[in-house]
């Protein structure tokens, strides 16, 4: 048997699970600056077996505008320069035999607007899974006033409460969404 306030715990922490995706995938926009997140994504084919990058080598970022890998097994530094390649980063790989040197660009003016556009896409992408989370929750608590288990009143308040957490994840997203656009946007 659910109560409202499982109902409320399960939406809130669907609601912060999402903020965290979204402060996750921010993490891999690039915006002039390297970020070790950068490469977060890129699976590396080792021995037949796709895994990520981060798993086979240390990631680094000794200047502002490098990332540094030290593969921990040096025979997969083609694999990982193969693999960062195909991501499509924008950034091309240099390596020493021992090591691999990503140097990111400084960001024009055209790629910065479109990185505002993925941030903005992505950003979006969450706020609809934050409305599908209250759709659910407001769904469960229907169900439980329809099934007599909650009040009229009990109800209302309970929409009430999940609106407000909604209103809440999306401000935190709009935050969030501004705060890296300024990010990307400043040169």
């Amino acid at each position: 048997m659910e109560t409202v306030s499982q109902v409320l715990d399960d939406a809130n922490a669907k609601i912060a699970k999402s903020f965290d995706a979204l402060k996750a995938q921010f993490a891999g926009l690039r915006t002039g600056k390297a970020s070790p997140a950068m490469v977060d994504g890129i699976k590396v084919d080792y021995y037949g077996a796709p895994t990520p990058i981060k798993n086979l080598g240390t990631i680094s970022t000794p200047e502002p505008r490098q990332i540094k890998i030290t593969p921990y097994d040096p025979t997969v530094l083609a694999e990982m320069n193969k693999a960062i390649l195909a991501a499509n980063l924008g950034v091309t790989p240099q390596t020493d035999g021992k090591v691999l040197r990503i140097t990111v660009p400084e960001l024009n003016e055209e790629r910065r607007k479109e990185i505002v556009k993925v941030a903005k896409r992505q950003s979006e992408d969450q706020k609809i899974v934050m409305r599908n989370v209250r759709r659910d929750a407001n769904d469960a608590v229907k169900k439980l006033e329809k099934d007599g288990k909650i009040s009229e009143d009990d109800l209302k308040q309970a929409l009430d409460k999940i609106q407000k957490a909604t209103d809440a994840g999306i401000a935190k997203i709009d935050a969030e969404l501004k705060s890296k656009e300024s990010e990307v946007l400043a040169v």
